[in-house]
């Protein structure tokens, strides 16, 4: 699915040039469910945008599907998030004026889905929030924001989800829930799932484990 080929990600600081990701050279097959770990500053979440084709790199090659990404225009780039590849956020990042069937519904409003509704409904349902779909984000706890979340990244069926430390604010029976569904979505539906995680009790236990360090996979 992914083809990465001597990628880096570079940042200036002033004069001072520093590599979020160095020389990385990785390849994720369909259906996989890949953990990304290592310390804060290690590179995950650097990694994982260029994944989610949020961060552009500096130098080096990326292919999703046999096509050259790395070099696509923004609005390109926007085209292939929008139908293929659904987010989780650490902050949520749900709309605070829309209620949870509203969140989940928004990414199929912009693909014109003539069912948004009623396919957000039963995404709703499979993370348990259908009972709180009319709530908004503030009368929600910190687990039930994220499995909302959760719903709106996989509501439009994508190919691929990119979790970046899904449960970094949560408890820990939140964190079983949380991984359990996308265990489940990876399991059940074939959806390609690349997390990144601090959490070693989840990724023993994923079918493949990345470490990072320094920018680069170790």
């Amino acid at each position: 699915m992914f083809s990465l080929t001597d990628v880096s990600k570079e940042y200036m600081n002033g004069q001072v040039r520093s590599f979020a990701v160095r020389d990385v050279n990785l390849e994720i097959r369909r259906g996989e469910l890949v953990c990304l770990t290592g310390k804060s500053g290690s590179g995950k979440s650097t990694l994982l945008g260029i994944l989610g084709l949020i961060n552009v790199p500096t130098l080096g090659e990326v292919r999703l599907d046999g096509q050259r990404v790395s070099s696509a225009s923004d609005a390109e780039l926007a085209h292939i998030r929008r139908h293929k590849i659904g987010i989780i956020f650490q902050q949520f990042n749900l709309h605070p004026a829309l209620t949870a069937l509203e969140n989940v519904m928004y990414p199929l409003y912009m693909l014109r889905d003539g069912q948004a509704r009623s396919k957000a409904l039963q995404a709703l349902a499979e993370v348990g929030m259908d009972a709180f779909a009319d709530r908004r984000p503030k009368q929600l706890s910190g687990g039930q924001m994220q499995r909302v979340s959760i719903a709106r990244a996989f509501a439009k069926s994508p190919e691929l989800i990119i979790a970046d430390e899904p449960t970094a604010n949560l408890d820990v029976e939140n964190t079983r829930i949380v991984y359990q569904l996308l265990q489940r979505l990876n399991h059940d539906k074939g959806v390609t799932v690349v997390i990144a995680t601090h959490d070693n009790d989840f990724s023993n236990g994923t079918v493949r484990r990345l470490d990072m360090r320094d920018g680069k996979i170790i």
